[in-house]
């Protein structure tokens, strides 16, 4: 079995590609800001439109959880019946497709869970979801 001869240079990174790449994307962004710049210079006059409501996005699913001991926490503040029902009613209100989700200690009353279900109810919102721990495969879900 011969030997082989290793050679004394040392295995080095070829850089030659990357610079390529750097110098490629360094051209992109220099084209794409003389095009900016022109087209800020064209003289156009752009039509006007009447007032102009601000676009906002709808709230993400409100969290209505019920403690064992009765208390009433809309993500995470604590809140009556009264006072979830009136500020659900006004975002529904500004929001028809508005999501609230019920989560209730398995230690709470039915009673409470009922009132609660039915404070959100009374306060428009039809989708209702009702958070449930699973038993067998782990993991939490939700009940629609």
């Amino acid at each position: 079995m011969a030997k082989r001869n290793r050679s004394n240079e040392d295995v080095t990174i070829n850089l030659t590609p990357m610079i390529d790449v750097v110098f490629l994307l360094v051209i992109f962004f220099m084209v794409g800001s003389k095009f900016s710049e022109s087209e800020s210079r064209i003289d156009v006059s752009v039509p006007s439109v009447g007032p102009m409501q601000a676009i906002s996005r709808v709230p993400d699913e409100r969290v209505v959880e019920l403690t064992a001991e009765g208390n009433v926490l809309l993500d995470g503040q604590a809140v009556t019946n009264e006072q979830l029902a009136d500020v659900l009613a006004t975002q529904f209100a500004q929001y028809p497709d508005l999501k609230v989700v019920v989560r209730a200690d398995s230690a709470g009353s039915l009673q409470g869970f009922a009132e609660t279900i039915h404070t959100v109810r009374r306060s428009g919102v039809a989708q209702i979801g009702i958070a449930v721990k699973v038993d067998a495969g782990g993991g939490g879900g939700m009940l629609r």
